[in-house]
């Protein structure tokens, strides 16, 4: 039972927290990157709020997932103002691009000799710039996590720049931030969270205390995801999301994923599809082929996914998990890998890239090519 377990110095969860923002910067800079997505009101308002407390910023907006190219435009323009500090307000790929920015502006070689994968994986040499993340979805938990995904068109990736100097400085999650995020958004950030508590609950790399977080989280995010995305202005289910959200970051920074995000960090580099819905299609068909394996070895982490069942469901054994899952996938409208241009042609290539992926080497137990295969199929095309 030995293990390593690590948080954000400090995490600020509440409604209406978000106006605590500048007086928390403001301790430790003067001079401040502002990353944002490509809402310009937000941006405008935020900026407001950091210059009302005395901050000189500048803004830089990040439009999607982020690239390498960015990360290098964003270290130079904080380079340029002086940055003292790096806040990120948004979703999960502007948290992303905050810590990757914080991080290579003290650290100034180029990110490829850092990157996982792709790259020569070097450990940061610098602790990064103070960095402030405040997610306005609530699925990734990138508030909390120490790494930072990156896309890389040149090798049709998506790899992370990884180091636990990154964890931020602080996460302030304010869940009234989500309130207006439209349902579709609530349905595949709520998935990816869903599948953040149960990947790390299960992996191999799970110790005592991610077990009790984990198990929490699936508990209110399965109590609240439907009302969430049905009726987004409910503060309690909110609320839920939020946190079983920022669990789930904990967990996975202390544990490790599954098959599920081995084969979504390389589906996300190849297709154009949403980490979050890729995650959904993907996620009842993995429970079903790991419940499957677990249970043909006897193998003690079969036990689990009997609690998950018994937390979400109240049922005591794990039948109707997988079936559970499935039915918010159909509620939630979640597309076929097929819808984004997955054919049966890629499923070589996109098993021989995810067997190399950290994620991949945390699922329970590995899973034969046959069975990757067939998980590829279901989520690609359906039931066969």
């Amino acid at each position: 039972m030995n293990f390593e377990f690590a948080t954000p110095t400090r995490i600020i969860f509440g409604n209406g927290t978000l106006s605590r923002l500048g007086k928390e910067v403001a301790h430790v800079a003067q001079r401040v990157l502002l990353i944002t997505g490509g809402n310009p009101t937000r941006a405008h308002t935020l900026l407001e709020m950091l210059e009302g407390a005395g901050l000189a910023c500048t803004v830089f907006s990040v439009s999607g997932e982020p690239t390498i190219e960015e990360a290098l435009e964003g270290r130079e323009l904080a380079l340029a103002h002086q940055a003292q500090a790096v806040v990120a307000v948004g979703g999960g790929s502007v948290l992303d691009a905050g810590k990757a920015i914080a991080a290579l502006a003290t650290n100034r070689q180029h990110p490829l000799a850092y990157l996982e994968v792709i790259g020569q994986g070097q450990p940061l040499t610098e602790r990064p710039l103070p960095f402030f993340a405040v997610p306005t979805t609530a699925g990734t938990g990138a508030e909390v996590t120490h790494n930072a995904v990156l896309k890389s068109p040149e090798h049709q990736r998506k790899v992370s720049l990884r180091d636990r100097k990154m964890t931020p400085t602080v996460a302030l999650v304010d869940p009234t931030l989500t309130h207006s995020l439209p349902p579709a958004i609530t349905a595949s950030s709520g998935m990816d969270a869903l599948t953040q508590v149960i990947e790390p609950y299960v992996s191999a790399s799970a110790n005592p205390l991610t077990d009790a977080l984990a198990l929490h989280g699936a508990g209110i995010i399965a109590r609240s995801i439907r009302q969430a995305y049905t009726h987004g202005e409910d503060e309690d289910a909110r609320r839920d999301m939020a946190l079983g959200s920022l669990i789930g970051g904990i967990v996975l920074s202390n544990g490790k994923l599954g098959a599920v995000h081995g084969f979504a960090g390389v589906l996300g580099g190849m297709f154009p599809a949403p980490h979050g819905a890729i995650c959904a299609i993907l996620l009842p068909s993995v429970m079903e082929a790991n419940i499957a394996t677990l249970t043909a070895q006897d193998h003690p982490t079969r036990h689990k996914f009997t609690q998950l069942a018994q937390t979400i469901l109240d049922r005591p054994d794990s039948t109707g998990l997988v079936e559970w899952v499935r039915g918010l996938v159909q509620a939630f409208d979640i597309p076929l890998l097929s819808a984004y241009g997955v054919t049966e042609a890629d499923f070589d290539e996109i098993i021989n890239q995810s067997l190399h992926a950290s994620s991949m080497k945390g699922n329970p137990v590995p899973l034969e090519r046959a069975t990757l295969y067939q998980i590829l199929a279901q989520a690609t095309y359906g039931e066969r």
